[in-house]
Order: structure tokens, then sequence, then C-alpha cells
């Protein structure tokens, strides 16, 4: 939780807030790879990309 906090001040103190969706895409898409590996919901995940 500590690195969140300190990125999120990081992203405040230099302006950066156009980084936070591309953090978010990156995280969403990380756990997309994850969950799908070795599950039953890996074919439906692949046929969206």
């Amino acid at each position: 939780m500590g690195f969140l906090l300190e990125l999120w001040a990081f992203l405040r103190a230099r302006k950066k807030y156009w980084l936070l969706p591309i953090i978010v895409m990156m995280v969403v898409f990380g756990g997309l790879v994850v969950l799908s590996q070795g599950s039953a919901v890996a074919p439906f995940i692949y046929t969206i990309f």
C-alpha cells in the first residue's frame, strides 16, 4: 500500500496525471494474463484481443 501512496504522491508532485490511465491499463492486462494462465476462461479472453 505504501508503494501506491508514493506513486500517487509522485504523480501529484510532478503533475504527471496522464500516466495514471497507462498504469491502470497495464495492471488490468497483467491481471488478465495471470488469471487466464491454465484456466477454462483462457479461450474467451484470447478472443477479446
